[in-house]
């Protein structure tokens, strides 16, 4: 396993606290909406799918959000914890 480039805290394993946390700081950071933070949070070498389009690297994340916040201009994204376990965080979105 490769190491972030920039981790941010709280890092893993979680408990109920830091995952609420972990999740609450990406709801922020989504709704900045600054598309070079938000890219920050994945790894350089994240694939995304986004309906019927595959993404892969930050700069297509960045390319993408900033095409959606430009349409949406009152985006505003609510995650919610959903589980979690170890390294891995589930959440819903509304």
């Amino acid at each position: 396993m490769t190491k972030p480039e920039n981790p941010r805290l709280p890092l893993p394993p979680f408990n109920n606290e830091s995952a609420i946390q972990k999740v609450r700081i990406a709801e922020d950071a989504w709704n900045t909406p600054n598309p070079e933070l938000v890219a920050l949070a994945y790894t350089s070498d994240s694939v995304w799918r986004n309906r019927s389009e595959f993404l892969c690297g930050r700069e297509a994340i960045v390319q993408l959000l900033t095409r959606k916040w430009l349409k949406e201009l009152e985006y505003r994204l609510i995650k919610e914890l959903w589980a979690f376990q170890d390294n891995r965080i589930a959440v819903r979105f509304a």
